[in-house]
């Protein structure tokens, strides 16, 4: 409850501030925010939002499934195998240094549409996903993956057990910074690109100087981000929590 009115209090700050902006340099620089909730409530009637939501989603959790899949598979291999490691390491830092709005010009030559958008967002989280789980692997507790080998522990339980717990508490980290950019990632290509969703409304509502629309659409980003960390993120990072607690008396044992 006290987090709950902690968590209430900021937002509840933010808007006075917000609100106070509004009054001291007008509509046109910072609309107010009955001025926003007007305009986003004609987007949610109109059914703007509802796609705008499907098509970012899309976007943003195919590319971020995609740096998942990637990421783990390369970075726990080369964690796993040194000569592998040295190969893919200078590939990802190189990755990890081109900003993403190059990656979305080069996506629309070479791709174009929805898929430009999702290959940035891969291209762009993959690698913090490879660096955490090669991590991960070297860091994993060899002592404990021969204890439980020697006991002839079955496949199943060696990766659920041994590993995963393990890797997961080194990944969420990374796993949880990258879901959060690839929405932010995903916005700002379908801006540059056109390819709908969210982006593509900031950039329309920007094209006609609409800056109550645009602040609308802004309120619906930040409201998916607070609701995928509070029901989704939070959910995970207690149970991270839990596993770290059995792993470490896995460990004491």
């Amino acid at each position: 409850m006290r987090r709950a009115l902690l968590f209430a209090a900021g937002v509840g700050l933010m808007l006075v501030l917000w609100q106070a902006g509004h009054v001291a340099y007008g509509s046109l620089v910072l609309p107010g925010v009955g001025e926003t909730l007007v305009k986003l409530q004609r987007l949610i009637g109109s059914g703007e939002v509802g796609d705008a939501l499907q098509a970012t989603a899309f976007n943003a959790l195919t590319g971020w499934c995609l740096s998942v899949l990637i990421g783990v598979v390369a970075g726990g291999l080369a964690g796993r195998f040194e000569e592998l490691r040295f190969l893919l390491q200078p590939v990802a830092i190189i990755l990890l240094g081109v900003p993403a709005i190059a990656w979305v010009v080069l996506a629309l030559l070479w791709f174009g549409g929805r898929w430009a958008v999702v290959f940035t967002v891969a291209v762009a989280t993959a690698p913090m996903v490879f660096a955490a789980a090669v991590q991960a692997v070297r860091s994993l507790d060899s002592d404990l993956a021969r204890m439980a080998r020697a006991f002839r522990a079955p496949p199943r339980a060696m990766l659920f057990d041994v590993y995963a717990p393990h890797m997961l508490g080194y990944l969420y980290p990374a796993l949880a910074t990258t879901l959060a950019m690839s929405w932010k990632v995903s916005i700002m290509a379908e801006l540059l690109s056109g390819s709908g969703g969210i982006g593509d409304g900031i950039a329309a509502a920007r094209a006609r100087v609409d800056t109550a629309e645009l602040l609308a659409w802004v309120v619906v980003v930040v409201a998916i981000l607070i609701m995928l960390d509070q029901l989704l993120l939070r959910l995970v990072r207690e149970r991270m929590h839990v596993w770290r607690q059995e792993e470490e008396g896995h460990g004491d044992g």
